[in-house]
C-alpha cells in the first residue's frame, strides 16, 4: 500500500466533504424548523420503511462486525500494530483503559440506566410483565442492547482508522479504509462520497444524544426547582449547552475536552458508588454475575432474530423501538468514538486493542447497568418505590430522578446527576463536533476556529429541530435513516481492512520463509572485500557501547553511500529511486509503479548500554553520553530492530539485496 507523499499544507475546509454536509444538513434544519408536523410525520414514515424493508440488515450487520473483529483479535491478523512495528504505546494499560472507561460512558447510559430495565419489566418481549421472569429478561435485553455488539461496530471504525492511519500515513478519515480496494480514488468523488456520509452519521448520532440528554436535564432541573418541562425551555438549555460545547471545541483537546472528561469520570464514579452502598449491595453483587451469565447464553440467538416465523412481527415493537434503535445508533455514533479510540490506541497490538476495547468498556457498562437497573428492579419487586414503573412509562426522561429520590440524599444526588448529564451533554458535542471537523477539514494541519463553532452549533440546532419534530420518536428515526448507508459502507471498510492485512500476512511470510544467502555469507564479505580482521572487528563493535557521534559518522560516511551505490544500480535497471537523507536516518524508496513500493532505511537509536560495557562510560559524562547507539534497520512496515553497525559497505549492500529479495519474492505471492 502506498503513502501519500504530499500533504496540502494550508489549513482550510475540505470542499467536497464540507459543503454537501453542511447544504444536506441545513436542508433538514430549515424544512423541520418551517415544517415540523409534516417532518415528523415524514421521518416516522421513513422509520417505518425501514424497518420493515432493511431490519434485517442492521441485525445482520452488526453480528457480522461483531464476528469480524473477534476474528481480527484471535487469528493471525492479531499480531500486528496499529502503527510501524517499532512503535510502542502512547500510554501505560491503566491511563488506557481509564480512557476506555471514560468513553464508555454517556448521556445514552444516564438517560436509559434506570429507564430501560424498568421499561422492560413492564412490557417484556414475549413474556408476562411485572413479574420476576419479567426482570430476569429485562436485565438481559439491556445488556444485549448495550454489550458486545455497541463496542464491536466502535471496534471496526477505530481499527480501520488506526491501522490505515497511524501505519500506513493516510488520513484519519473512514474514506482512507477503501484504499486497499480504490487505491488513490479515496482523494476523489468515492471516498468524499463516504466521509459525507460519516458526517451524517455522527451529526444524527450525536444529535440523539443531546436530544436525549436535554430532555434529562429539564426533567432534573424541574425535579429540582419546579422549571417546567417544555420546548422553550429545552432550547435555552440547548442554546447554553452548546456555548459551552464551542468554547470547549475552540480551546481544543488538552484545554477542553480533557478537563470535563476528568470531572465526568469522577463524578460519575462517585454517584455508582453511592448507589451501590445505599442500594442493595448484596443483590447488587448476587445479580451481576446472573445477568452476565444470561447474556452471554443468549446474545447469539439475539443477535439474528428477525421474527421471522411470526411473520416479522416482533412483540410489541421490541424489535423496532429498542434493538434497532440502539443498532442504529451504535452505527452513526461509530465515527465519533471510534476515531477517539483509534486517537489512543496506536502502537498496541491488533489483539491487545481488540480485547480491551470489548471488554474494558462493556464491563464499565455492565456494572452500570446492574447498579443503577437492577437497584429499581429491587424497589419495584420489593414496594419500596411500586409507582416506579408508572413514572418511567409517563416520562422516561425522568426515570433515574424518581430512581434518586427513593434513597437517601435525593437532593444531592438529583443535582449530581444533572450536572453529569451537562457535563456529558458538553463533552458529547465538543467530541462530536471535533471529529465531524476532521473529516470536512484539509489534511495536514488544524482547521479554522470558525469551522469547529460552525459544526458545535449545527449539532445543537439539529437536536433542537429533532425534538420539535417529534421529541424521541424524531431522534429514532434520524438515528436510522443516517446510519442505513453507513452500515453498508462499513461492511466495505471490513473488506478493505481484511484484504490490507492479508497483503501483510503474506509480506511476512515471504521474509520468513523465502531462502535467502546466509547472512553470515554477506558479514563477512563476499568475494573477498572484507579485511582479513573483519571478525574481530565484528566482536569488538558488539560488546562496545557506541556513541552517538560514532553511530552518525557510519550512517553518513558508510550507509549512505552503500545506499547510492545501490541506487545508481536501480536507475540502470529502469526503476525509479530516491535517496532521503537525513540526521538520524538514511533511506532508499525503490518505485514498482502500481505495486508496493521498497523501502530499505538504517536509522540511529539511543538504548541504555548494557551492563557487561559499563565499565567503558565515563561516570562524568551527561545522560546522553551514558546510552549506547544502534544503527537499525527500518522497511516500510517499520523498524526491524536488528542492528548493522560496524557493516563494511559491501555488507550494508548486501543486506539491502537481501531484503530486496524477500520484497519481491512477497510481490509474486500478491500478484
Amino acid at each position: 500500500m502506498k503513502e501519500e507523499a504530499e500533504k496540502p499544507q494550508k489549513a482550510g475546509i475540505n470542499p467536497p466533504v464540507f459543503y454537501p454536509s453542511a447544504a444536506v444538513i441545513l436542508a433538514l434544519v430549515l424544512f423541520g424548523g418551517i415544517f415540523p408536523s409534516t417532518a415528523g410525520a415524514v421521518f416516522n414514515s421513513v422509520q417505518s420503511w425501514i424497518i420493515s424493508t432493511f431490519g434485517w440488515l442492521y441485525l445482520l450487520s452488526m453480528g457480522v462486525f461483531l464476528v469480524f473483529i473477534l476474528i481480527m483479535a484471535f487469528s493471525r491478523f492479531g499480531q500486528f500494530k496499529l502503527g510501524p512495528d517499532h512503535s510502542e504505546p502512547e500510554f501505560s494499560y491503566s491511563s488506557w483503559f481509564a480512557m476506555l472507561f471514560s468513553a464508555g460512558m454517556g448521556i445514552g447510559l444516564m438517560f436509559y440506566g434506570v429507564a430501560e430495565p424498568v421499561t422492560h419489566y413492564a412490557n417484556p418481549p414475549q413474556a408476562q410483565g411485572s413479574t420476576e421472569m419479567a426482570a430476569r429478561m429485562a436485565m438481559e435485553s439491556t445488556f444485549f442492547h448495550w454489550g458486545f455488539h455497541a463496542w464491536g461496530v466502535y471496534a471496526v471504525v477505530a481499527l480501520a482508522l488506526a491501522y490505515f492511519g497511524f501505519r500506513h500515513g493516510l488520513p484519519l478519515r473512514i474514506s482512507s479504509a477503501l484504499y486497499p480496494l480504490i487505491g488513490k480514488r479515496i482523494y476523489g468523488p468515492i471516498g468524499h462520497t463516504v466521509d459525507v456520509f460519516a458526517v451524517f452519521g455522527t451529526m444524527f448520532g450525536v444529535a440523539t444524544s443531546l436530544g436525549l440528554g436535554v430532555s434529562q436535564v429539564n426533567a432534573g432541573i424541574n425535579f429540582l426547582f419546579g422549571i417546567p418541562e417544555n420546548t422553550l425551555v429545552q432550547f435555552i438549555l440547548i442554546a447554553i449547552v452548546t456555548g459551552l460545547a464551542t468554547m470547549s471545541v475552540i480551546l481544543g483537546l488538552d484545554g477542553g475536552i480533557r478537563r470535563i472528561s476528568e470531572w465526568n469520570l469522577w463524578l460519575a464514579l462517585a454517584l455508582l458508588i453511592f448507589v451501590f452502598v445505599a442500594g442493595p449491595t448484596l443483590f447488587i453483587l448476587q445479580t451481576l454475575p446472573q445477568n452476565i451469565g444470561a447474556y452471554l447464553s443468549s446474545v447469539v440467538n439475539k443477535t439474528f432474530n428477525m421474527f421471522a416465523y411470526t411473520g416479522g412481527e416482533d412483540t410489541d415493537g421490541f424489535l423496532s423501538g429498542w434493538t434497532l434503535f440502539y443498532w442504529a445508533w451504535w452505527i452513526a455514533w461509530s465515527p465519533f468514538v471510534g476515531m477517539f479510540i483509534a486517537r489512543v490506541s496506536r502502537g498496541r497490538t491488533i489483539r491487545e486493542f481488540v480485547l480491551g476495547v470489548l471488554f474494558v468498556p462493556c464491563g464499565v457498562t455492565f456494572v452500570w447497568l446492574t447498579v443503577f437497573g437492577d437497584s429499581a428492579l429491587y424497589q419495584i419487586l420489593n414496594n419500596v418505590s411500586p409507582q416506579l414503573v408508572e413514572q418511567v412509562q409517563n416520562n422516561s426522561a425522568t426515570a433515574l430522578f424518581h430512581f434518586l429520590n427513593s434513597m437517601p440524599l435525593s437532593l444531592i444526588t438529583s443535582l449530581i446527576a444533572t450536572v453529569l448529564v451537562i457535563t456529558f451533554f458538553v463533552t458529547s458535542s465538543d467530541s462530536g463536533s471535533l471529529v465531524i471537523d476532521m473529516l470536512t477539514a484539509k489534511d495536514g494541519e488544524e482547521s479554522p476556529t470558525w469551522q469547529r463553532i460552525f459544526w458545535a452549533v449545527s449539532e445543537g440546532v439539529v437536536a433542537f429541530i429533532l425534538l420539535l419534530a417529534g421529541g424521541l420518536g424524531a431522534l429514532q428515526a434520524a438515528s436510522l435513516i443516517s446510519a442505513l448507508p453507513f452500515a453498508l459502507i462499513l461492511m466495505v471498510v471490513c473488506l478493505g481492512v481484511y484484504k490490507a492485512l492479508r497483503v501483510e500476512l503474506l509480506k511476512q511470510d515471504s521474509m520468513r520463509h523465502m531462502m535467502n544467502t546466509p547472512g553470515n555469507v554477506s558479514r563477512v564479505g563476499a568475494g573477498g572485500s572484507a579485511r582479513s580482521d573483519y571478525w574481530q572487528n565484528r566482536l569488538q563493535t558488539l560488546v562496545s557501547s557506541p556513541r552517538r557521534q560514532q553511530v552518525n559518522n557510519f550512517l553518513h560516511e558508510t550507509v549512505a553511500p552503500a545506499l547510492k551505490e545501490v541506487s545508481e544500480e536501480f536507475k540502470k535497471q529502469q526503476l525509479d529511486t530516491r535517496i532521503t537523507e537525513e540526521d538520524d536516518r538514511c533511506y532508499l524508496r525503490v518505485g514498482h509503479g502500481d505495486e508496493i513500493d521498497f523501502v530499505y532505511g538504517i536509522r540511529v537509536r539511543p538504548y541504555a548500554a548494557p551492563s557487561f560495557t559499563l565499565n567503558s562510560v565515563r561516570r562524568n559524562t551527561s545522560n546522553d553520553k551514558r546510552s549506547h547507539y544502534r544503527a537499525e534497520v527500518f522497511l516500510r512496515e517499520g523498524g526491524q530492530q536488528y542492528n548493522v553497525m560496524g557493516y563494511a559497505k559491501q555488507q550494508v549492500i548486501g543486506d539491502v539485496l537481501d531484503q530486496y529479495e524477500k520484497h519481491l519474492h512477497f510481490l509474486h505471492l500478491l500478484r
